[in-house]
């Protein structure tokens, strides 16, 4: 009766530790952040709100970052007449895991060209002598500019 009682114990403990635990799963896309922006289409002078959420990368990766740089760029055959315009530099509060603001569409000079906006993720790491460094890496979003 002793090893029957065991036995159906030690079946039920082996059953629960079975069971799949919920995991946080991150492809390595999150790495960087998760960016949007909206609306998708804009022309100069329009509000665009852009949201960088860095759950993943701050507690799958361990990336957390220091500094994030928002741009227009062209990223696909750009000839050196589409510069980055820059939209914000910004710095992620203490404990935050998101970044979202509202930037005003600059009145810059747009190419008929395809652009992203870029969000390039500085953040310190460790140097194999111990000494910290910052590394830079990005995420991109696709948004349509209408030139006028």
């Amino acid at each position: 009766m002793r090893f029957a009682l065991a036995a159906v114990v030690a079946s039920l403990f082996a059953l629960v530790s079975a069971v799949p635990h919920a995991r946080q799963s991150c492809p390595e896309a999150t790495r960087f952040g998760v960016l949007s922006v909206s609306p998708t289409t804009v022309s100069a002078g329009d509000s665009l709100t852009i949201t960088a959420d860095f759950t993943c990368a701050i507690s799958y990766f361990g990336i957390n970052p220091e500094y994030t740089d928002y741009y227009f760029e062209v990223p696909v055959g750009n000839n050196g007449y589409e510069p980055p315009i820059l939209l914000a530099r910004r710095t992620l509060a203490s404990g935050a895991t998101s970044d979202s603001f509202t930037v005003e569409v600059p009145y810059a000079y747009y190419f008929n060209a395809s652009y992203v906006v870029m969000l390039d993720t500085t953040y310190p790491t460790t140097g194999t002598n111990g000494a910290p460094y910052s590394v830079v890496g990005g995420v991109e979003a696709p948004i349509t500019i209408n030139i006028a």
